[in-house]
């Protein structure tokens, strides 16, 4: 085995839950969520040679991963990432006033808080999955939290 293979091996035993949770937020369940995996693994095993930055090998699989829920949603591969997703909590009955403050964050800046949250990407992996800056990342999870935290705050009071 090469050693983007390797590599690519490693990043998904150690990532799998990641992944697989923050594209459930984007296929609706668990278990399409796993499929997407499966499938964003085995396309970039693949085509590992087109790989430039072995650096970014992380980011360009989750670029992989996010097309290929996006197929299978029935939207083309070829939308942004940085606003034509749409992620949704997989189960908004445990947390309905958070979900329904998610739900109000625009498309970008709850993608971005997606990818923080729920698979654990830091601010420059975020950066290189939606191809825009660290700052940019910064900037909106500031903003996304700041709105939540007023959201949530309302919606606590009497």
């Amino acid at each position: 085995m090469d050693e983007r293979a390797q590599a690519l091996e490693r990043i998904y035993r150690d990532r799998y839950l990641g992944f697989r949770n923050a594209l459930a937020t984007i296929t609706g369940d668990y278990e399409t969520a796993r499929d997407v995996v499966q499938e964003a693994f085995a396309r970039a095993l693949k085509s590992r040679s087109t790989v430039r930055n072995e650096g970014a090998l992380e980011a360009w699989v989750w670029r992989i991963a996010i097309r290929t829920a996006l197929e299978l949603r029935g939207e083309h591969p070829s939308a942004k990432l940085n606003g034509a997703i749409d992620p949704k909590l997989v189960e908004p009955d445990r947390d309905p006033e958070l979900a329904d403050a998610l739900r109000q964050l625009p498309p970008r800046r709850r993608l971005i808080v997606f990818l923080r949250y729920f698979a654990d990407l830091s601010y420059d992996q975020i950066a290189d999955v939606c191809s825009i800056s660290e700052g940019t990342v910064a900037a909106t999870l500031a903003q996304a939290r700041a709105t939540l935290e007023e959201t949530l705050t309302e919606g606590a009071k009497p």
